[in-house]
């Protein structure tokens, strides 16, 4: 089988993009997933996602998300930036869509290569110990640090993913963040499905970001967050129900395009 795809990426987290509105790629074939994602023998991602058509009226197109691993994930927020950018290139969209993923409904502006993507209101912020727990379209571990540059995110991050508290409720996305100013922050993400650092997590600073106000290390509602791909801002609303109007923006860029043998 040749499939048609397009990478894109979102301040270095890259994805594959399948228009899957006429059913060419089938979301069961882990195996084929796992391997258009391998960066050795396959095309190379962070992610593949589907862009299908929507049962729901009001929504331009369904987004579904599948980890490095090929197992079906958790919400993607630059993923879903990138899907947003595709779908413009599609044609399916102009300067604003809507469209459903995993975790529910989603709005999002678009403007050259700048995408704002509604996310997820967050109901509550766990303290864990020194740290914070909060789920923001996916599970996020947060631990504030001065050391961040110098930290092997790769072996502690791995460690909390699969501690056996986190473990047993599909394990959590780690996120080592210092402060850089009042309202600026750096953020290393260690990504579950990846198993391994990514060079950006939209709803991980997403996460930081509203950790970061929860704990008092700013008074700012709109945060700028520093990744190792590039910078990306998360503006927010506090209630006493916790936070709404969660908007996560950044750049999504089309990499290339092409065709790749699925004969697996």
């Amino acid at each position: 089988m040749k499939l048609n795809f397009f990478k894109y990426q979102g301040t270095g987290n890259d994805f594959i993009m399948v228009d899957n509105r006429t059913s060419v790629l089938s979301k069961n074939d882990t195996n084929l997933i796992r391997f258009l994602c391998d960066r050795r023998f396959g095309i190379g991602a962070d992610g593949l996602i589907l862009l299908e058509n929507s049962p729901k009226e009001g929504e331009d197109f369904k987004m579904v998300y599948f980890n490095a691993d090929g197992n079906e994930s958790s919400m993607c927020g630059n993923g879903g930036r990138c899907l947003v950018a595709f779908a413009k290139h599609l044609g399916i969209i102009s300067k604003e869509a809507a469209f459903g993923a995993i975790d529910g409904f989603h709005k999002a502006v678009i403007e050259d290569d700048l995408v704002g993507l509604k996310m997820t209101e967050v109901k509550n912020v766990s303290e864990v110990g020194n740290d914070y727990f909060l789920d923001t379209g996916s599970p996020h571990h947060v631990i504030f640090s001065d050391e961040v540059k110098n930290i092997d995110v790769q072996t502690e991050g791995s460690a909390i993913r699969n501690s056996p508290e986190y473990l047993a409720k599909g394990g959590t996305n780690v996120n080592f963040v210092s402060s850089l100013d009042t309202a600026s922050f750096n953020v290393r993400t260690y990504e579950r499905g990846v198993e391994a650092e990514t060079l950006s997590c939209g709803t991980g600073v997403t996460a930081s970001a509203i950790a970061a106000y929860h704990s008092g290390r700013t008074s700012s509602t709109t945060v700028k967050l520093l990744t190792p791909g590039g910078d990306l801002t998360v503006s927010f609303k506090p209630t006493s129900e916790g936070f709404e109007e969660i908007w996560l923006t950044g750049p999504a860029k089309q990499v290339f395009k092409g065709v790749v043998e699925c004969n697996l």
